[in-house]
């Protein structure tokens, strides 16, 4: 609005300018005489020089409205554009927005601006991507080296004082008149070796890192062996299987033996990795205890861990329990080559 009252001055000045012209042209030098025609003849009452003013003042006021209106209706469009540009909507916005009235270098200039802004909004995306990707791993490693060193102090500390007493407990118990309550005590230290095990166990690292699965078990089966009273057999084949299968697979081979050593009270555990019909197949099988009902398969939360991690990789689990008898948990991945149909098309 505050532009309106200088545009029609401006007007009005311009159409003076050109009427005086006009009148000039026809009347020739403004004397008395020859432009009383102004003031002499009237039209509906009113001398023709008022009807010539009127004339000017209305058309300079239409047109200055005029022009305000289109000089508003761009700015607006331009306001649409960038508020377009600001949300990061989608480009056919800000196109159908440009393809409307605007000045081509203008429409270009915007253009430009839009395809600068998207770039910077890709890199900032990227990096704030890769700065979550990174503060991720570091927490990892962080806390594969704080399970490493509570796994080391439990085993110099803990785990030696319960193998010493251990030791010690069953010289004490070799004798025929032993005491009821040292054999007792000779079977708690025993269970809480168990339990530390078990723990020890679970903190290893998950990882294999440039180990295959098929050697990640072998070591795991040599150390327990060293380790427990059991007896442990295996079978274990090399499977090609991609590495987050195979560390997958390994989690759930140390949490099933965890469970195994706590709660199983096993005397035999078998283990085996195999391929059958394009599956690998990792199965754990022991003598123990069991499961007493369906409700406690349930509410264990290292099995519900195991079928969580076979879900994730695609594959399938089974855990079978008879009470008394033992315990079976298999899980079968199903094994992706490529065809041959597939090397030949590449080749070709």
């Amino acid at each position: 609005m505050k532009q309106i009252l200088p545009r029609s001055l401006f007007f009005i000045l311009l159409f003076a300018l050109i009427v005086f012209s006009i009148l000039f042209a026809l009347l020739g030098l403004p004397t008395v005489n020859s432009w009383s025609v102004l003031w002499e003849d009237f039209i509906a009452g009113l001398p023709l020089g008022i009807w010539l003013l009127v004339l000017m003042l209305a058309l300079s006021v239409g047109i200055s409205w005029w022009t305000e209106s289109l000089s508003r209706a761009k700015v607006q469009e331009i306001e649409e554009i960038f508020q377009a540009l600001l949300r990061n909507e989608d480009k056919t916005v800000v196109q159908a927005a440009q393809m409307k009235t605007l000045p081509r270098n203008l429409s270009s200039s915007i253009l430009k601006l839009q395809k600068l802004l998207e770039s910077q909004r890709k890199s900032l995306t990227r990096i704030a991507n890769e700065r979550a990707e990174t503060q991720d791993q570091i927490i990892q490693e962080r806390l594969i080296m704080e399970r490493q060193r509570l796994a080391r102090e439990l085993h110099d500390s803990v785990s030696q004082q319960l193998f010493a007493a251990s030791m010690l407990l069953s010289s004490m118990t070799e004798n025929e008149d032993v005491q009821p309550g040292l054999l007792q005590t000779e079977k708690m230290v025993q269970q809480a070796q168990l339990e530390m095990r078990a723990l020890l166990l679970h903190l290893r690292p998950a990882a294999l890192h440039d180990k295959s699965l098929r050697q990640g078990l072998f070591e795991l089966v040599s150390e327990l062996k060293e380790k427990v009273y059991f007896t442990i057999e295996h079978k274990l084949e090399e499977v090609p299987l991609q590495k987050g299968a195979e560390d997958h697979l390994f989690r759930i081979a140390q949490e099933t033996l965890s469970n195994t050593l706590r709660h199983s009270k096993a005397t035999e555990v078998h283990i085996l990795f195999i391929e059958r019909d394009n599956f690998a197949i990792l199965r754990i099988q022991d003598n123990g205890v069991g499961f007493e009902s369906e409700q406690s398969k349930s509410t264990s939360y290292g099995l519900k861990h195991i079928e969580e991690r076979a879900i994730e990789i695609g594959a399938t689990s089974k855990i079978v329990s008879v009470p008394s008898e033992g315990t079976i948990v298999e899980v079968k991945v199903p094994i992706e080559r490529k065809k041959a149909h597939d090397s030949h098309l590449i080749s070709g």
